[in-house]
């Protein structure tokens, strides 16, 4: 695709030159907890202090429907600012000349001198930035209670496999703890499936799984018979109330000495904050025991395309916000993430440190499917996971049969 610039380098220098007039700026996001929420609130009190005013446009992703930006403009609504990551969405906005280019601006600032590679890589698209990073999430984590494995006479940090911290369960249980705490809602369901196909699949499956278009010589691949084994294994271990779960809910099982620990993305950190925890006393986090990889996540917001100069030049404010090395260190320490920009000027926990840490391994960290692979086929991969979780019957040999069935549709 070729993408046509909406500003020269010396019409951008001039726009980033001019302060923005204040402007109301609809703020399309999907996040709903807590934690979310506080760090949201940095970036509008930041925002707000710039004189401009924050007008939220909140639809939560597990809310009945899911809406992407595209599909809100089609209905009438164009939000300035909004959260969302996958490519085809810019894709679709481009074509529309409905997405606002931040290369100049960013080259200007000095930003793009701050961003590991791998943020860089996720806010390009076909040769363009055109994202606002917001965050680096790791989608595989283990987020466990200090006390409780105390508690049980465990230590987590000495495992080196899924069959490891298995085999400590039974002391979990004698000591009165749940061992996993578990939301089982598809997309939770859907994001531990990926998380197990990166942590256990061969050299090259998760990324064939998962690339633009997905390979089908890797549904052949014996590691995912294993990674269905395992997801039977996490179903089987999830208490009756699981199924509608929310996500932080099942985190404030682990913070509140319920359950020993919680597999999903780091932004569980979010929750332990808020709740007035620390990494030293409370908390200890680490990658899947053995994991071969781990999926990345790069939150980003969009800027509308195609607005008046003086919007525009309010949006890019807005990115501005974002990206502040003292914003981002706060927003970081608020969403449970990990800064996104190197010099951010801020504390960074132990398990940021580690999250660092894993972009610096070759060939360790990887995208997050939704930087990769269509939303067409990452609801087909839900679809089967979702239907293995419930059906008991369903065998890891069925799932992938489905899996074959569900490419060959694409």
């Amino acid at each position: 695709m070729v993408w046509i610039r909406r500003l020269t380098g010396l019409a951008c220098a001039i726009a980033l030159s001019v302060p923005a007039r204040a402007a109301d700026l609809v703020i399309y996001h999907n996040w709903a907890s807590p934690a979310e929420l506080s760090a949201l609130n940095v970036l509008r009190d930041e925002l707000e202090a710039h004189g401009h005013r924050w007008m939220p446009l909140a639809i939560p992703h597990d809310a009945n429907g899911n809406f992407d930006v595209v599909q809100l403009i089609e209905g009438g609504t164009s939000p300035n600012a909004f959260l969302q990551m996958q490519p085809e969405i810019y894709r679709a906005l481009e074509r529309e000349g409905k997405v606002l280019h931040l290369e100049d601006q960013f080259a200007g600032n000095g930003v793009l001198a701050q961003l590991p590679q791998v943020v860089r890589d996720a806010i390009t698209i076909d040769g363009a930035i055109v994202k606002i990073p917001a965050t680096i999430h790791t989608d595989a984590m283990l987020y466990y209670n200090r006390r409780v494995a105390q508690a049980a006479g465990i230590d987590p940090e000495r495992w080196n496999s899924l069959e490891d911290m298995w085999a400590d369960f039974a002391a979990v249980r004698a000591a009165g703890f749940q061992p996993i705490a578990v939301g089982a809602q598809p997309w939770q369901v859907g994001y531990l499936t990926h998380a197990l196909v990166a942590s256990l699949g061969a050299p090259g499956v998760y990324e064939g799984l998962y690339g633009q278009t997905p390979d089908p010589q890797v549904l052949y691949d014996a590691s995912l018979l294993e990674v269905f084994d395992w997801l039977r294994r996490f179903q089987q271990e999830a208490d009756a109330e699981a199924v509608n779960r929310d996500w932080n809910m099942a985190t404030n099982m682990v913070i509140n000495g319920q359950a020993l620990l919680q597999l999903q993305g780091d932004w569980m950190k979010g929750e332990w904050r808020a709740a007035g925890k620390n990494d030293i006393d409370d908390f200890g986090c680490r990658f899947v025991p053995g994991a071969v990889h781990v999926p990345v996540t790069v939150d980003s917001w969009g800027l509308l395309g195609g607005t008046s100069p003086d919007m525009e030049s309010a949006e890019r404010a807005f990115a501005d916000v974002v990206l502040d090395p003292v914003v981002q260190a706060r927003f970081a320490a608020a969403k449970g993430s990990t800064p996104v920009r190197l010099d951010a000027r801020g504390e960074i926990d132990s398990c940021s440190k580690m999250a660092l840490g894993a972009l610096e391994r070759a060939d360790f960290a990887l995208p997050t499917p939704h930087l990769t692979a269509s939303p067409a086929w990452i609801a087909a991969v839900w679809a089967v996971a979702n239907a293995f979780w419930n059906d008991a019957a369903m065998t890891p040999a069925d799932a992938i049969a489905a899996l074959k069935v569900a490419q060959v549709a694409l």
